[in-house]
C-alpha cells in the first residue's frame, strides 16, 4: 500500500472530475473543522485505487503487503498503460457527488443492468445542459444509482434523436456484481 504519484493522481482525478465537476474537491477536504480532523485519501494496492480515510489507512500500514487484500472502497485500477478504469464499486461516491445524471425508466433498467446502452426511449429525464461526451451517474426513476456511463450526445442532440437513438454508453452497472463476481475482486 502507498500513496498515489503524481502522475497517477492526476490520471485518477482527471478521470474523476469527468464524473464529479467541481465537487472533486469535496472528496479530500476534512470531515470536519477540528484540528485533527480526519480525511480521506487515496491508496495503491497493487494496481487498485482505494479511497479510504486517513487514520486507517494508518492502522493499515501495519498490515504485511502480501496479507493486505482490500482497503476502504475500490474506486479502480490502473491498467498497464497507466490509464484508470472505474470500478462498479465506485458507484456510491460517484453518485454522491453527480454532476450530471440521467433517470432510466422501469422499462429500461434490466437492459442496462444486463450490460446495454441507454436509448433515448428508455430515459425518464436528464440533467440539463449536459454536453457530450460527459461522464453521468444513471438512475432508476426511484432516485436509486444503477451505474455509470458516457453521454453519446448532448442534452439538447439527444431530444432530437429517434427513439432507438443511443443517449448513453454503459461503462459500469450494478449487473457486474453478479456477471464479473469472479474477476471483479481478484487481483
Amino acid at each position: 500500500m502507498r500513496p498515489l504519484t503524481e502522475q497517477e493522481t492526476q490520471t485518477l482525478f482527471a478521470k474523476l472530475a469527468n464524473y464529479t465537476g467541481a465537487s472533486l474537491k469535496n472528496l479530500i477536504t476534512p470531515l470536519d473543522d477540528s484540528p485533527n480532523a480526519d480525511r480521506y485519501v487515496f491508496r495503491l494496492v497493487r494496481d487498485r485505487v482505494y479511497y479510504v480515510r486517513l487514520s486507517i489507512a494508518n492502522l493499515a500500514s501495519n498490515v504485511a503487503r502480501d496479507n493486505l487484500l482490500a482497503l476502504g472502497t475500490c474506486l479502480g485500477k490502473f491498467s498497464k498503460t497507466g490509464k484508470f478504469r472505474l470500478h462498479i464499486t465506485a458507484l456510491p461516491i460517484l453518485a454522491q457527488h453527480a454532476r450530471y445524471k440521467v433517470w432510466v425508466k422501469s422499462n429500461g433498467e434490466m437492459p442496462f443492468l444486463y450490460g446495454g446502452n441507454i436509448v433515448k426511449a428508455h430515459v425518464g429525464r436528464w440533467s440539463e445542459d449536459c454536453p457530450e461526451h460527459q461522464g453521468v451517474v444513471v438512475y432508476s426513476m426511484n432516485d436509486t444509482p444503477l451505474g455509470f456511463g458516457v453521454t453519446a450526445r448532448s442534452t439538447a442532440e439527444a431530444r432530437r434523436l429517434d427513439p432507438t437513438g443511443i443517449v448513453c454508453f454503459r461503462q459500469a452497472d450494478c449487473g457486474e456484481y453478479l456477471r464479473d463476481e469472479d474477476t471483479l475482486f481478484a487481483g
